[in-house]
């Protein structure tokens, strides 16, 4: 009873607070609003409490039955209507008054396979398996934003869409989330992520480019096997597999033009078990990636040519898997001016305008791409780095931690961004 009430008072004095916001300084009441509702420490508690439970049983793509189920619960708690399922796990919900202009917000629900080696109260339960990418802050945040928007309902001047998306780590979940009519409206979107390498209390994005595209590849080459005694009786596919290995390199230090940016890695390589046989096949793949559609053919050809032509050469054969089906590549993240400037400016009059910081291009890649594919789009990240609780470590690391201040930030940005895109973009009244 306690903990309702406490709910019920948050709710009130939050909704109490509510204004009917316009340009320039009443932005900035909205946004500070919005933080501060977030900041209650029972609002706060509510949305550190959904992460830690997300965190200690993380699932991977589209195997997040129970974090969908979460999502769920918490969305049917807050009165707020939803599709499910939606590309298997992914749910969308829907606050508004169902007219244009639609905004939406997004958020990735997937863990990765990797034991985490933090030592903490909430760590993962699953062995081999930990949100080492924040999936779970950033499912927490768009929860909050949802409570935020909820209360703000009736002055919405338009739809706001929460995309809660399965898959993201390589298995275009948003691809397949986008095939689904219930997002064939939406007239921009922003995605938030947590970056251990930007302070707590700050956010940063860039304008156009920002993240790379992505392919991946695997090739198995076959030769013939035999004595390692008697090489000259084989075809050795670990030598074929050598010297395409090495030719690789050569696609971006003698093709590719210095001042582009291009990636081509191998990552693993699989073959023979015995120290003296020589195996009728190896295995190797990894990842190529460039910030532009044409360079990402271009490297694909590439590869494809060069690993044929040296199995060729050594007198095997070679069969390549660019992984089409899941489909791959991802294209590269190119974040809309005009949303990301918007953006921008919430976020200066939400966190201060020296705590909005431009991040460096890098050839990390993301899923979210497929939305920027299909309408105005844009990634912020929300800074989590604090050294005196070690919530520095990369991203994909096993002693990646967050800081969780950093989670009234994130829903208030979520929210502060829809209200503002709805006002500014919605159709003029007589």
């Amino acid at each position: 009873m306690a903990v309702i009430l406490s709910l019920l008072l948050s709710t009130f004095l939050c909704q109490n607070l509510i204004s009917a916001p316009t340009p320039g300084s009443e932005l900035e009441s909205l946004s500070q609003e919005l933080l501060e509702c977030a900041r209650k420490p029972e609002f706060f508690e509510w949305m550190r409490g959904l992460r830690r439970r997300i965190h200690e049983y993380p699932e991977l793509g589209f195997q997040e039955h129970r974090t969908s189920q979460l999502v769920r619960s918490e969305l049917d708690s807050l009165g707020i209507s939803y599709k499910w399922p939606v590309a298997k796990t992914g749910v969308v919900a829907f606050i508004g008054n169902g007219a244009k202009p639609v905004f939406s917000l997004r958020a990735d629900m997937d863990a990765l396979p990797l034991q985490e080696l933090v030592e903490w109260e909430h760590k993962s339960k699953v062995d081999g398996k930990m949100h080492a990418c924040g999936h779970d802050t950033h499912v927490a945040m768009l929860l909050g934003a949802a409570r935020l928007l909820q209360d703000r309902r009736e002055r919405l001047k338009g739809m706001v869409k929460l995309v809660f998306q399965p898959g993201e780590e390589g298995y275009a979940g948003a691809y397949h989330m986008l095939k689904d009519d219930i997002l064939d409206d939406i007239d921009a979107i922003l995605s938030i992520h947590v970056y251990p390498s930007v302070p707590t209390g700050a956010i940063a994005s860039r304008p156009g480019p920002l993240l790379a595209g992505v392919g991946r590849f695997s090739a198995t080459v076959q030769g013939k096997g035999g004595h390692g005694a008697a090489p000259h009786e084989t075809r050795d596919p670990i030598l074929a597999a050598a010297f395409a290995i090495t030719a690789l390199q050569q696609i971006v230090s003698r093709e590719t033009d210095p001042l582009e940016s291009r990636v081509v890695t191998v990552s693993f390589i699989e073959g023979g078990q015995a120290s003296n046989v020589i195996p009728d096949s190896v295995k190797f793949g990894g990842t190529f990636r460039s910030l532009t559609d044409e360079g990402l053919s271009y490297l694909k050809e590439r590869i494809k040519e060069v690993i044929e032509m040296q199995a060729a050469v050594h007198q095997c054969s070679a069969v390549l898997d660019f992984m089409e089906d899941m489909p791959m590549p991802h294209p590269a993240m190119i974040n809309d001016e005009a949303l990301y400037e918007h953006i921008k400016k919430v976020g200066e009059t939400l966190v201060g305008e020296r705590n909005v910081q431009l991040l460096p291009i890098t050839m990390g890649a993301e899923d979210f791409s497929y939305f920027a594919q299909r309408t105005a789009a844009a990634i912020y990240v929300v800074g989590i780095k604090n050294e005196s609780l070690k919530s520095d470590e990369a991203l994909h690391s096993p002693y990646f931690f967050v800081d969780e201040e950093a989670l009234p930030i994130g829903a208030a940005l979520n929210a502060a961004v829809a209200i503002s895109y709805l006002d500014s973009h919605a159709p003029a009244t007589r």
